[in-house]
Protein backbone atom coordinates (compact mmCIF):
# COMPACT_ATOMS: atom_id res chain seq x y z
CA UNK A 1 0.00 0.00 0.00
CA UNK A 2 1.45 3.32 -0.74
CA UNK A 3 0.27 7.09 0.34
CA UNK A 4 -2.71 8.30 -1.87
CA UNK A 5 -4.47 4.57 -1.90
CA UNK A 6 -8.02 4.20 -0.95
CA UNK A 7 -8.75 0.74 1.00
CA UNK A 8 -11.57 -0.92 2.61
CA UNK A 9 -9.45 -1.44 6.14
CA UNK A 10 -10.49 -2.38 9.63
CA UNK A 11 -10.41 1.08 11.50
CA UNK A 12 -10.45 1.16 15.47
CA UNK A 13 -13.18 3.02 17.48
CA UNK A 14 -12.00 6.12 19.29
CA UNK A 15 -14.02 5.22 22.18
CA UNK A 16 -14.13 1.61 22.83
CA UNK A 17 -12.63 -1.40 22.01
CA UNK A 18 -12.76 -2.84 18.57
CA UNK A 19 -12.77 -2.17 14.51
CA UNK A 20 -15.25 -1.45 11.76
CA UNK A 21 -14.15 -2.17 8.53
CA UNK A 22 -14.16 1.15 6.56
CA UNK A 23 -12.59 2.86 3.40
CA UNK A 24 -9.30 4.69 4.49
CA UNK A 25 -6.99 7.37 2.74
CA UNK A 26 -3.03 5.48 3.14
CA UNK A 27 -0.67 8.59 4.01
CA UNK A 28 2.08 6.65 4.96
CA UNK A 29 3.39 3.32 4.04
CA UNK A 30 5.72 0.93 5.85
CA UNK A 31 9.08 2.30 6.50
CA UNK A 32 11.73 -0.41 7.26
CA UNK A 33 10.81 -3.78 7.85
CA UNK A 34 7.23 -2.97 9.87
CA UNK A 35 4.43 -3.46 7.94
CA UNK A 36 2.01 -0.20 9.48
CA UNK A 37 0.67 2.28 7.74
CA UNK A 38 -0.90 5.44 8.83
CA UNK A 39 -4.19 6.04 7.43
CA UNK A 40 -7.31 8.53 8.00
CA UNK A 41 -10.41 7.56 8.25
CA UNK A 42 -13.39 8.15 5.56
CA UNK A 43 -17.05 8.49 6.48
CA UNK A 44 -20.21 7.91 4.24
CA UNK A 45 -22.41 10.62 6.82
CA UNK A 46 -21.36 13.70 5.69
CA UNK A 47 -21.46 16.49 8.64
CA UNK A 48 -23.76 19.18 8.75
CA UNK A 49 -20.61 21.76 9.56
CA UNK A 50 -17.30 20.55 7.71
CA UNK A 51 -14.30 20.97 9.86
CA UNK A 52 -11.18 22.51 8.57
CA UNK A 53 -9.87 19.13 8.64
CA UNK A 54 -12.08 17.19 6.65
CA UNK A 55 -12.35 16.77 2.71
CA UNK A 56 -15.79 15.61 0.83
CA UNK A 57 -14.86 13.07 -1.62
CA UNK A 58 -17.81 12.94 -3.83
CA UNK A 59 -17.90 10.22 -7.04
CA UNK A 60 -20.31 11.89 -8.49
CA UNK A 61 -17.74 14.19 -9.91
CA UNK A 62 -15.35 13.72 -12.41
CA UNK A 63 -12.25 14.26 -10.28
CA UNK A 64 -13.24 11.71 -7.19
CA UNK A 65 -13.94 9.23 -10.15
CA UNK A 66 -10.92 7.20 -8.88
CA UNK A 67 -11.48 6.79 -5.73
CA UNK A 68 -14.00 3.93 -6.34
CA UNK A 69 -16.31 5.23 -3.19
CA UNK A 70 -19.96 5.08 -3.73
CA UNK A 71 -20.97 7.61 -2.49
CA UNK A 72 -20.54 10.78 -1.44
CA UNK A 73 -18.12 10.74 1.85
CA UNK A 74 -15.87 13.23 4.07
CA UNK A 75 -12.14 12.21 4.36
CA UNK A 76 -11.50 13.01 8.16
CA UNK A 77 -8.05 13.89 8.87
CA UNK A 78 -8.44 14.44 12.37
CA UNK A 79 -9.30 10.66 12.27
CA UNK A 80 -6.00 8.80 12.30
CA UNK A 81 -4.59 5.90 13.23
CA UNK A 82 -1.71 3.52 12.40
CA UNK A 83 -2.51 -0.24 11.26
CA UNK A 84 -1.35 -2.96 10.15
CA UNK A 85 -1.06 -3.69 6.91
CA UNK A 86 -2.87 -6.97 7.34
CA UNK A 87 -6.02 -5.41 8.35
CA UNK A 88 -6.50 -3.66 4.82
CA UNK A 89 -9.17 -5.96 3.28
CA UNK A 90 -8.59 -5.00 -0.19
CA UNK A 91 -7.87 -1.66 -2.36
CA UNK A 92 -10.55 0.57 -3.61
CA UNK A 93 -9.23 3.37 -5.66
CA UNK A 94 -6.66 6.40 -5.60
CA UNK A 95 -7.06 10.08 -4.55
CA UNK A 96 -6.76 11.87 -7.61
CA UNK A 97 -3.41 13.62 -8.37
CA UNK A 98 -5.13 17.29 -7.94
CA UNK A 99 -6.33 16.63 -4.01
CA UNK A 100 -2.89 15.53 -2.62
CA UNK A 101 -1.72 19.09 -2.24
CA UNK A 102 -4.94 19.80 -0.81
CA UNK A 103 -4.53 17.32 1.89
CA UNK A 104 -1.18 17.97 2.75
CA UNK A 105 -1.92 21.34 3.39
CA UNK A 106 -5.02 20.27 5.48
CA UNK A 107 -2.46 17.58 7.21
CA UNK A 108 0.14 20.55 7.85
CA UNK A 109 -2.47 22.76 9.10
CA UNK A 110 -4.23 20.56 11.44
CA UNK A 111 -0.24 19.70 13.20
CA UNK A 112 0.61 23.74 12.82
CA UNK A 113 0.07 23.82 16.48
CA UNK A 114 3.15 21.97 17.27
Amino acid sequence: MRPGEICLASFPFGDTAGMKLRPVLVLAGPLGSIPELLVAYISSVLPTALMPSDLVLDPARPEFRSTNLKTASVLRLHKLATIHASMIARHLGTLPESQKKTVAAKLRDLLAAW
